[in-house]
């Protein structure tokens, strides 16, 4: 009987072991092939191998340099000659007629130019020359029926040329010349007018200049004290606007702060609807459900668009979009909580003859307190992420700031600046939550 039993369970063994060798060698060779088949397939179906020949490296390094960077241009009018110099191109950044910075010699209605780096440049009688480190010339007019240019043999991704108009790009440097006028612009390092813009008796004063007159007694501006003075005209730059910065800034953690919370005060109560241990109704608990999976489904940009052509951009038009995206979200974590609460507790707090409200209010509340906490303060801190997007679709909060930024193409300095003004209030808001979970959850508001 025995020898029996055996022979019957070996053919189950031998199976048994043939099911886990195929399933090793499935996971040993065909999950690694299918895997290599998907890449193959991505590499082909986005065109992988053509995106080096679409990169242009040249944009990127411009980009790069305009980030950490500014310009300041020196400009022809081939109409009038007359030649203007402003930080950025910018009217607010012009300097005064008939001056500039001391490497720009004005002579008359021409100019020379020491653009750095051995290269230097001359404008006179609407003709501009650039004498190169090798020796090479360029020279360049604008005419009425376009561009006439000399160039020396120089890379072909230094220049940019049509008929209409002419790019060289120079070593910290670069030339346009169009129908209309001869523009030169030189880079240098920093962000300049970030403190002061140049209507402001502080600007170009050094850092020692500026704290002897911090605590000096007499006053560069009459109507106010030196660092009254200095405190508004850095909040009103009229270049960097830092008031307004900062002002847009608390619009984006306001859009975050009624999205969220928001979003939490809808969601709690419907999730009682929706948790199977509160809701009695069956297809009360199915409709609420679906309910919370349409909202969260739609993603919050989609949202957003739709919310702006029904109720016109603005700030409170994101938060709207951000606490109906998050009403579906909370709505099935919430109710997911309240089904996992202990009965024990809530027939406790019956015993006591305590109505259906307050068993909610003592017994249910208590238990779930944590978790919402926790979810809430999480989103929080993401939806100020997202509050910046929305904002750039919206018109509102910062987002509106880099969307302007960019849209100049010339600006790049300033979507720097922006970009580290979200990472540091990710950061604080990280902190702060962070810090409200312990505090609030947990007791603990040390860090420890």
């Amino acid at each position: 009987m025995a020898l029996t039993e055996t022979a019957i369970a070996a053919p189950d063994l031998r199976q048994s072991a043939d099911r886990l060798f195929r399933r090793k060698r499935f996971f040993s060779f065909g999950l690694p092939a299918l895997v290599l088949l998907y890449l193959t397939y991505i590499f082909f179906a986005f065109d992988v191998a053509g995106l080096a020949q679409r990169a242009r490296l040249d944009n990127a390094r411009i980009l790069v340099a305009d980030s950490y960077s500014h310009k300041v241009h020196v400009v022809q009018d081939a109409r009038s000659g007359n030649i203007s110099v402003a930080i950025e191109g910018e009217v607010k950044g012009a300097y005064p007629a008939g001056t500039a910075p001391d490497w720009v010699e004005l002579q008359g209605q021409g100019a020379g130019i020491d653009l750095g780096r051995g290269q230097s440049a001359i404008i006179a009688d609407g003709i501009v020359r650039i004498t190169l480190p090798d020796g090479g010339v360029i020279e360049a007019e604008p005419t009425r029926e376009g561009v006439r240019a000399i160039l020396p043999d120089l890379n072909p991704a230094q220049v940019n040329q049509s008929d209409q108009r002419l790019v060289v790009f120079l070593d910290g440097a670069r030339l346009i010349v169009t129908r209309t006028k001869i523009e030169l612009f030189r880079y240098f390092f920093g962000w300049e007018m970030f403190w002061f813009s140049i209507d402001s008796p502080f600007y170009g004063r050094s850092l020692s200049e500026i704290a002897s007159l911090a605590v000096s007694d007499e006053r560069v501006v009459p109507q106010r004290s030196n660092i009254a003075a200095m405190a508004h005209d850095f909040w009103y730059n009229r270049v960097w606007r830092h008031g307004d910065v900062y002002w847009a800034l608390g619009e984006t953690v306001l859009m975050a702060f009624f999205g969220t919370f928001g979003a939490a005060l809808v969601a709690l109560p419907l999730a009682f609807l929706a948790a199977r241990n509160f809701s009695p109704s069956a297809p009360a608990r199915f409709g609420i459900r679906r309910l919370f999976d349409f909202v969260r489904g739609v993603d919050g940009l989609i949202w957003t668009i739709i919310l702006a052509r029904a109720f016109g951009p603005g700030p409170m038009t994101g938060a709207l979009a951000m606490l109906v995206t998050d009403t579906g979200s909370f709505g099935k974590m919430f109710s997911e909580a309240l089904e996992n609460t202990d009965k024990k507790q809530v027939e406790g707090i019956r015993s006591t003859g305590a109505n259906a409200m307050q068993r909610y209010r003592f017994g249910v509340i208590p238990q779930v307190m944590p978790v919402l906490l926790s979810q809430m303060l999480y989103f929080f801190e993401s939806n100020t992420r997202s509050a910046t997007i929305i904002g750039a679709i919206v018109g509102g909060g910062i987002g509106l700031f880099i969307t302007q930024a960019i849209n100049t193409q010339k600006d790049w300095e300033q979507v720097s600046y922006y970009i580290v003004l979200i990472i540091l209030m990710v950061m604080v808001m990280d902190t702060v939550s962070g810090w409200l979970r312990r505090r609030l959850i947990t007791g603990d508001g040390s860090g420890h």
